[in-house]
């Protein structure tokens, strides 16, 4: 295929419906980028070809024309010296050249338009290969978010994370059971002046123990006065 054939595939080419015919539309759009800077590659060598067989053709177009300006002053001077027959050789000349200069003419006139649709092409091509590019970046950013919310996502489903969180659910409600268990000990008691509770408790208790040991004592006492008698009497 020849570079202007496949440039102007290129150019006609719709880039979102190759990449909605394509597998892997990232390999896709890299394929058209790199052929795309291969073409504009080619294209500019053959661009500069193209400009200096034009200059060429410019310089030999000048010379042909002052050569066939020559052979017309020969002409003149043929006639001036009466030489009819070499003024004829002369302008045969200058007829022969002057059919080159059309000849070259035409092919500058060829040349320009060859220069000229390189350089619509190329800035079509340039234009398209812009837009690729910009199409590649954007991808390549969904590419990127897409993978992050991927990871987050495996992330967030993974088992352990679930295993993590149920075992820490588990530890609070343990805390909630140890927790509950030291209240309850404490439901019914006087949380104020505790310890002082407990002291008067002692000199309560304290009182009341003096007071069965004197009942004791009265007790004992009136129970020997009464086995007195029975002695006796014994």
């Amino acid at each position: 295929m020849g570079i202007f054939s496949r440039m102007t595939d290129i150019i006609n080419s719709n880039i979102n419906a190759l990449l909605d015919q394509a597998e892997d539309p990232h390999k896709m759009i890299r394929l058209i980028i790199q052929e795309m800077e291969d073409t504009l590659v080619e294209v500019r060598s053959s661009s500069a070809r193209v400009i200096a067989d034009r200059k060429a053709a410019t310089r030999r177009l000048d010379a042909v024309r002052a050569e066939a300006g020559e052979w017309e002053d020969k002409a003149r001077l043929a006639i001036s010296k009466g030489r009819e027959d070499l003024a004829k050789a002369a302008l045969l000349e200058k007829r022969a050249l002057e059919e080159e200069v059309d000849i070259v003419d035409a092919e500058l006139a060829a040349l320009d338009d060859h220069v000229n649709q390189l350089n619509s092409e190329v800035e079509q091509l340039q234009q398209k290969l812009t837009d690729a590019k910009a199409k590649q970046k954007a991808m390549a950013m969904r590419t990127q978010t897409v993978e992050s919310r991927i990871k987050v996502k495996r992330q967030i489903q993974r088992e352990a994370v679930d295993n993590a969180f149920q075992r820490f659910e588990q530890f609070e409600r343990k805390m909630d059971n140890l927790e509950s268990q030291v209240e309850a000990m404490d439901l019914g008691r006087d949380k104020t002046g505790g310890l002082a509770n407990e002291i008067d408790g002692l000199v309560e208790d304290e009182e009341l123990t003096q007071e069965i040991e004197r009942l004791k004592s009265e007790m004992g006492g009136g129970d020997k006065a009464a086995d007195a008698p029975t002695a006796a009497q014994e």
